[in-house]
């Protein structure tokens, strides 16, 4: 391994100092070591802020996401590994082969914490190889090695062959749609854990990478011990005493919110033709709790604990998730629940991202219901309501076997576009929105609109403020106020996923919390202030890379359905989204121009000049 550093410095705290690089060119595999530089540590911390760093100054301008020349990047964060509750996680960060955005996508688990305990903040991967690889990490040593014992197999069946090769390893790979480059696919962890949007795993088949296996024995560490032992301690108790992260997550999962949403008059159903689904109650978490329900499960480091373990008559597994129930039950009409869990186990085994999938069979079906679908399909075209059908197009998605698998496989909006009727796919720079009508949440709205990687509820979760009242409850209808709430919560989730850690804590914590332990654990002083500019940096350098790459104010938009027709029926009926009366009160709260676009002003401001 060629290395700029053979060692990090004794003196850092919370991170490693580290980066190893892989290039997997079909002349031969090439491994390096590189420095983390510490004022690019700083400013952009870990996770999501330094891979969108890496990314954005490493890849050239108009790099086909599916070529050799897309970089991939994997990062863990400074709390990554510390005892920091929920800091398990990582990032992937690239650049979408379905949005064409820069994008970072989130997963949990165990093996974020994995490759921070084998010295490593991140791992860029390179190039294509001729032939499938897999990189193996154990500690300092990083190898490529031959894939071809497990390419061809499902994700799960990948981390059962390479768990057993590599005992005490962790896994994260590719199933047969990432394999195939199906722009759905999705890189799986720990069997259950996802890094699920945007495509992500066909980069990774792109590269004829299937996995990456870590095994690491070191840990993270801290500059203020004592003191940040302390700070646990308070951190601890406001969990504890938060109603959401002590009782309803735990209790219930996040399929918690199926009955809320519903009650509220926006769950999406019949691929978002309208707002109630008569029969929430079937596939509720309360549900899922009755019913299928056979034990909690969580991340590294987590107290909240709210995966679910789930049997069926025919199979078992983990999840689903809200969205997931949202996606395959009302999105497709669909109140069976063993058939809602049976597909989002066939997504976890194989490799496929939940929301987009279930939103793309949404899609097809009301293209079906309105007779775009019959020519070329006939029989085979999935229908709102038909359970069995559409468990059945999931595995055909996941196989590739049929055309409609592999047309689906695309995603929503290519899918529509091909079979006349565009306006069906409800996405956003087309990444399909996840479980909540826009109508009846007009800031979450505009979160959705200006996310910058695409229809996306995590980079400003104004659910929270508009329906759960944390930390304080907003009128959901109204527009004023809106433009300046939403910036200021994508800043502070951009920051919170550059930590690495896990976004419900920010339903009980606060940016001085997340400030204050980066200061313990670092030893370098982060002022709440601090904290917030380091998200909004993180933003900017996002959009910054979206406008080289042609993203213009048009792109700022929803689908004319939710901006020009009316919910129907239900506690949000009369509603549309009023996103005039908010984009350019956003731009101005940013520092953009009228057309979208940062300010000199505010790219000095940030250090991004």
């Amino acid at each position: 391994m060629e290395q700029d550093v053979v060692d990090a410095d004794d003196g850092v705290f919370g991170w490693n100092g580290k980066i190893v690089e892989v290039n997997l060119d079909s002349g031969g595999s090439s491994i390096r070591a590189r420095r983390l530089e510490p004022e690019i540590a700083k400013k952009f911390l870990g996770g999501r802020g330094l891979g969108v760093y890496l990314v954005n100054n490493e890849l050239k301008p108009g790099v086909d996401p599916l070529s050799p020349e897309n970089i991939l990047v994997f990062a863990t964060g400074p709390l990554t590994g510390t005892a920091f509750p929920t800091s398990g996680r990582h990032a992937v960060v690239s650049k979408s082969p379905l949005t064409g955005t820069i994008f970072d996508s989130n997963s949990g688990g165990f093996w974020g914490r994995e490759l921070k305990n084998a010295g490593w903040d991140a791992l860029i991967v390179r190039g294509s190889s001729s032939e499938p690889k897999y990189i193996l990490i154990q500690d300092g040593a990083v190898e490529v090695v031959p894939a071809d014992k497990v390419w061809g197999h499902s994700a799960k069946e990948c981390t059962k062959t390479l768990s057993e090769m590599h005992a005490g390893s962790r896994v994260a790979c590719i199933g047969r749609p990432g394999e195939r480059q199906a722009l759905l696919a999705c890189i799986m962890n720990d069997y259950g854990r996802a890094a699920g949007r945007g495509g992500l795993g066909a980069v990774m088949g792109s590269k004829n990478l299937k996995a990456v296996v870590v095994k690491g024995t070191g840990s993270t560490k801290v500059a203020k011990e004592d003191e940040f032992k302390a700070e646990l301690a308070k951190i601890q108790r406001i969990i504890n005493s938060n109603p959401v992260t002590n009782d309803s997550l735990p209790t219930l999962g996040t399929a918690v919110l199926v009955n809320l949403i519903n009650a509220c008059g926006m769950l999406p159903t019949n691929n978002f033709q309208e707002g109630v689904f008569e029969d929430a109650e079937g596939i509720s978490g309360e549900k899922i709790s009755e019913t299928i329900l056979q034990g909690r499960t969580g991340c590294a480091g987590c107290p909240i604990q709210c995966g679910r373990l789930t049997k069926t008559s025919r199979a078992s597994g983990e999840g689903p998730e809200y969205e997931t129930v949202w996606a395959f039950g009302s999105q497709c009409g669909v109140n069976d629940l063993e058939r809602v869990a049976e597909a989002n186990y066939v997504c976890n085994e194989e490799g496929l991202d939940t929301i987009s999938t279930g939103s793309t069979i949404g899609c097809a079906m009301e293209l079906s219901q309105k007779g775009m679908l019959e020519k070329r399909f006939g029989k085979d075209a999935p229908a709102f309501g038909d359970a069995e059908r559409m468990l059945e197009v999931v595995r055909e998605m996941a196989s590739g076997e049929t055309a409609l698998g592999r047309e689906l496989g695309e995603g929503s909006l290519r899918f529509a576009r091909s079979h006349g009727m565009p306006g069906a796919a409800m996405q956003v720079k087309g990444l399909e929105i996840p479980g909540y009508d826009p109508r009846g949440v007009q800031g979450h709205a505009l979160a959705y609109a200006t996310s910058n990687r695409g229809g996306c509820h995590m980079r400003a979760y104004l659910i929270s403020p508009e329906i759960l009242g944390q930390p304080c409850l907003v009128d959901r209808f109204r527009t004023e106020g809106k433009a300046a709430l939403v910036k200021v919560m994508q800043d502070a989730n951009a920051a919170v996923d550059s930590l690495s850690i896990c976004r419900f804590s920010s339903l009980a914590l606060s940016p001085a919390h997340y400030a204050r332990a980066l200061s313990l654990i670092t030893g370098i002083e982060f002022s709440q202030e601090e904290f917030m500019l380091i998200g909004e940096r993180i933003w900017n350098l996002e959009r910054l890379f979206n406008n080289r790459e042609g993203f213009t104010k048009a792109q700022d938009t929803l689908p004319e359905r939710f901006l020009k027709e009316e919910l129907p029926e239900g506690p949000s009926r009369h509603k549309l989204v009023k996103l005039d009366e908010m984009l350019d009160e956003y731009y101005a709260a940013r520092g953009w121009n009228r057309e979208g676009i940062p300010t000199d002003e505010t790219l000095r401001r940030l250090g991004l000049r």
